[in-house]
């Protein structure tokens, strides 16, 4: 009787064995597919991002090489580079907001207390830029021209503006 429990047993243990070996190879198959089939689609995802923010910056100075060519002007002595000139424009466009009657460049006059100013641009191109505004309760955007004149000052002039419904 004892022998036979022994056997029993080892058969028992070999049936274990086997048993535990076949999950675990199994398991480690089946982590690998998973994991192949996340890296797939968390490329596709990535390269759908990549795209859409290589439309959303289309129109932006940063892609835009004819509009950075603009400011390589052969009669010119200077040549400025974009990539001072957009802080540079931000920065010059951003100073108006300290004026107590608010941004002259949001094209609207002050409808409450509040005053008008822009909270962010984006510069199209050589010569367009496009400004979000607001004084607290109405919120509205601004599509503006910009020149850079000889002496490297900014001049700006309002081209449109939109004033949205209060909500």
């Amino acid at each position: 009787m004892k022998k036979s429990l022994v056997l029993y047993l080892f058969i028992l243990a070999v049936l274990m064995n086997v048993f535990t070996y076949m999950y675990y190879s199994k398991r480690v198959a089946f982590e690998e597919s998973q994991f192949e089939k996340k890296s797939i689609k968390y490329k596709d995802s990535i390269s759908a991002m990549t795209q859409k923010l290589a439309d959303a910056n289309y129109f932006s100075l940063e892609n835009n090489d004819n509009a950075q060519n603009y400011f390589d002007n052969s009669n010119s002595k200077t040549f400025i580079a974009y990539e001072k000139l957009i802080p540079y424009v931000t920065e010059k466009l951003m100073d108006y907001n300290d004026n107590p009657e608010g941004n002259p460049y949001t094209g609207q006059d002050k409808i409450g207390a509040q005053k008008f100013i822009i909270n962010k641009i984006k510069i199209l191109n050589h010569r367009w830029i496009i400004a979000d505004f607001n004084d607290g309760e109405y919120w509205g955007e601004a599509l503006i021209k910009y020149f850079i004149n000889e002496d490297e000052s900014v001049s700006f002039e309002t081209f449109q503006t939109v004033l949205y419904q209060k909500q």
